[in-house]
């Protein structure tokens, strides 16, 4: 009898009455709905592995200030098939506001943007770009391998741009941080590839990286005005305690390697092997006019040389409008 009357209490309960939606609870949900997706985008953002970044380099340093202050430039890049992207940023500065200005400023924090600038390794794949801008260990080379390969597969016939600036197999005191095969991995994979690599020199380009950059289209290799190139051979990585037998196999690789880094140079600059094994007996430093003499790069990226050089007049002009007369031969 209990159970009975309970029952029969609970079903005299009035039913909720169906009210109708309001706009408040609908609003209420799709903030959820926001506030969850972008904690789930969060942490999916927080996986994804980030690729090798040198936070010290120059040439990224000015790619992050110039996409915090006016990312249009990187959005709208001109078109000019004639010269490499987003270096015309280099040689346009902008002023900064002068000091009666800011005094009258609410904030010197008015101007700070508000938003984080693009990634850039992302911005500059976007634009076709492959950045190398650490020594060739590894993780870089994976990245440099995968990049070619991705932009092969997204357009097999617009170039590719590659950007250098490092210092090879070692590092800049001469420690050796990889083996030769990394440089030799991006090399047969350029190689590999359909589009034409537009190589660019934008710092150093020493031991592997100047193989790199001499292993662009012909026609298409630049080289920064103020850019080194340096070739030399290949170091054998700290023995420790081996055993001399051991360290007797990795100099007769470290021979090995130094023979085919002295054959693809000589193929991709047009000297013999001799002459390359000569100056590569030491580190032979090259600046951007010694380079193009040897064979490593085309062109200097020297904005405006073409006006300056189009607007000289050859010697034999300069000698009739002084009024010397070349001798007759006897």
């Amino acid at each position: 009898m209990i159970g009975q009357t309970m029952m029969v209490a609970n079903l005299r309960v009035p039913m909720p009455i169906p009210m109708p939606m309001a706009t408040a609870m609908p609003t209420r949900r799709c903030r959820n709905l926001r506030t969850s997706c972008s904690a789930f985008g969060a942490t999916n953002k927080a996986k994804n592995p980030i690729p090798p970044f040198n936070p010290k380099d120059p040439f990224l340093s000015k790619l992050a200030s110039v996409a915090a202050s006016s990312p249009e430039t990187f959005i709208n890049p001109p078109i000019n098939s004639d010269n490499p992207p987003y270096l015309d940023i280099f040689d346009s500065p902008q002023l900064m506001a002068t000091p009666a200005q800011v005094e009258r400023s609410a904030s010197y924090d008015e101007h700070r943007p508000t938003t984080p600038p693009p990634d850039l390794p992302s911005l500059l794949l976007n634009g076709r770009i492959v950045y190398i801008g650490m020594p060739l260990v590894p993780a870089v080379t994976e990245l440099v391998v995968a990049e070619l390969m991705y932009l092969q597969y997204m357009d097999p016939v617009q170039p590719i741009y590659m950007y250098i600036n490092s210092t090879g197999t070692t590092r800049d005191d001469g420690e050796t941080v990889g083996m030769e095969t990394e440089g030799f991995a991006i090399y047969d994979s350029m190689m590999q590839l359909k589009n034409e690599i537009h190589t660019v020199a934008v710092g150093a380009a020493i031991g592997q990286a100047c193989l790199l950059l001499s292993a662009g289209t012909k026609g298409k290799r630049f080289m920064m005005p103020h850019a080194k190139a340096m070739i030399q051979q290949p170091r054998i990585p700290s023995s420790g305690l081996m055993p001399a037998s051991d360290v007797l196999i990795r100099a007769k690789e470290a021979i090995v390697n130094r023979d085919t880094l002295v054959e693809l140079l000589a193929k991709h600059t047009g000297n013999s092997q001799e002459t390359v094994a000569n100056v590569m007996k030491r580190p032979y430093y090259m600046d951007a006019q010694k380079a193009k003499e040897f064979g490593v790069i085309d062109k200097i990226l020297w904005r405006g040389q073409e006006k300056v050089m189009a607007d000289v007049i050859p010697a034999e002009e300069w000698d009739r409008r002084a009024g010397i007369r070349a001798a007759d031969e006897f």
